[in-house]
């Protein structure tokens, strides 16, 4: 039933996606072009999705168990540390350069184009070299007896 149901979730994700225009990525170069020919209705599709998924988180609160699967996963305020805001810059920059992030450009794969693989080849390629990295990070510290010496993963 588990696959069942994020097959199905994932065809309504992509089909929003499709629907919204989020997939096309001269519609999204257009709500980042706020000095030239910009184009907000994206952000109107952003701010849905905002309303939807506080409604969403707010509703999984009040329950001990989800409709399908064994528990709910909520994730945590975590804390901002120099990774996750050069991982941020990072999304945005390449967001804006080529108007894709990950979940539209998987979309996009469906209807082609030599861009759209080319980005989401770049993007595994991203992935894979991040996972080596971590890999091996993992390791070094590992030999060397600790998890993230005492400074911290941010050098603090």
């Amino acid at each position: 039933m588990n696959l069942v149901t994020a097959f199905l979730a994932g065809l309504l994700f992509g089909g929003g996606l499709i629907l919204s225009g989020m997939s096309n990525p001269a519609k999204v170069l257009a709500l980042l072009d706020v000095t030239g020919a910009w184009d907000p209705s994206l952000l109107f599709v952003m701010l849905g999705a905002i309303l939807v998924a506080a409604l969403a988180f707010r509703f999984a609160r009040t329950r001990v168990r989800p409709l399908f699967g064994s528990q709910i996963r909520v994730p945590g305020a975590g804390r901002i540390d120099a990774p996750l805001v050069l991982g941020s810059i990072t999304f945005g920059v390449g967001w804006g350069l080529v108007g894709y992030c990950p979940g539209p450009a998987l979309t996009a794969l469906a209807v082609g184009g030599r861009s759209t693989l080319l980005f989401v080849a770049a993007m595994v390629a991203g992935m894979a070299i991040f996972e080596v990295a971590e890999r091996i990070r993992a390791g070094i510290e590992a030999q060397r007896g600790g998890t993230r010496a005492a400074a911290g993963p941010s050098g603090e």
